[in-house]
C-alpha cells in the first residue's frame, strides 16, 4: 500500500442497545476498548492519518485514546454515516490520496483483508470500493446491486429496498475505500430523502457512478470480520472469537 491514505473511524454512536451510558466504542473487548482494536488496524496497514469521528460521550473517547496518534472530528448530531464522514471535510480538505472508512465497533477485521481490498480498489481504478459480505440473514442490511458483469451499481438500504432487492444476499459491510476528492465531492450532493431521514454515505456510490467514475465491491470471505457490536451478547461472541484467533481461551 504505497499511495498516501488516511483512515476515518466512525465512533460517534451512543449504542443504546448496549444498555449503558458508556459510548459504544469504549466497551472493552479482551480488556481494551473496541476502538483501540480498530485504531491498531488502521496503523498496521500504514495509514498516515487516523481521524476519529466522535459525538456521544466525546470527551470520554478522547480521554480513552491518549498517545494513539489520532485526530478528532465532532459530529454534532446523529444524522447518518454521510454526515459523520462529512464532519471531517475541513480537516481533510488538503489531503490527496485514498481514505479508508472503518467503524469503531468492528474489531475483528484483518489487515490482510484491508490490503486485498486496497489492491482491488487500485487495480479497478475505483473512486469507491465497498467491503461486502453474505450473512446468514440479510435482514436490516443495505443490499449490494451489481450489474450484469458484476460491477457495483449501487447500495440500497433495507428500509428503501424493493421486494426484488430484498432477495439479494450480498450486503454492505460498512467499510469503504474512497478517493478523497471523489468522496467529499459526492458528499456535497447526498440528500436525506429516505425512510430514515438520514444522510447515507452509501448514496455516494450511485452519485459517483453517474459521474462516470468506477465503483468496486470486495467480498469479504469471513463475515465475522465485518461484524459490529450492538448488544452485550454480540460483544461476548466477538470477544470469544478474538481469543480463539489468538489461540487463547476467555480468561487466559
Amino acid at each position: 500500500m504505497t499511495e498516501r491514505f488516511a483512515t476515518i473511524i466512525l465512533a460517534a454512536g451512543m449504542g443504546k442497545r448496549m444498555k449503558s451510558d458508556l459510548p459504544k466504542v469504549l466497551h472493552p473487548l479482551a480488556g481494551r476498548p473496541l476502538v483501540h482494536h480498530v485504531i491498531e488496524l488502521a496503523r498496521s496497514v500504514g495509514s498516515e492519518r487516523i481521524v476519529l469521528v466522535i459525538g456521544h460521550g466525546r470527551q470520554l473517547v478522547i480521554d480513552a485514546t491518549p498517545g494513539m496518534g489520532v485526530e478528532y472530528a465532532v459530529q454534532e448530531q446523529q444524522l447518518g454515516t454521510g454526515d459523520a464522514v462529512n464532519s471531517c471535510r475541513d480537516m481533510m480538505k488538503d489531503f490527496q490520496g485514498q481514505i479508508l472508512i472503518l467503524s469503531g465497533d468492528v474489531p475483528l477485521m484483518r489487515s490482510d483483508t484491508v490490503r486485498e481490498a486496497y489492491e482491488l480498489h487500485k487495480s479497478s481504478k475505483a473512486a469507491v470500493t465497498v467491503f461486502t459480505f453474505i450473512p446468514e440473514s440479510a435482514q436490516g442490511y443495505g443490499r449490494i446491486v451489481r450489474g450484469e458483469s458484476g460491477e457495483l451499481l449501487g447500495i440500497v438500504e433495507h428500509k428503501d429496498a424493493t421486494a426484488d432487492q430484498l432477495k439479494i444476499g450480498e450486503v454492505n459491510g460498512g467499510v469503504y475505500f474512497f478517493d478523497a476528492k471523489a468522496l467529499f465531492g459526492a458528499l456535497s450532493e447526498i440528500g436525506n430523502d429516505n425512510a430514515s431521514g438520514e444522510y447515507y454515505i452509501t448514496d455516494t456510490v450511485s452519485i459517483l457512478r453517474k459521474k462516470g467514475l468506477a465503483a468496486a465491491a470486495y467480498l469479504v470471505r469471513d463475515p465475522l470480520e465485518l461484524d459490529g457490536v450492538n448488544t452485550p451478547e454480540q460483544l461476548y461472541v466477538l470477544e470469544t472469537e478474538w481469543y480463539r484467533r489468538q489461540g487463547l481461551t476467555r480468561g487466559s
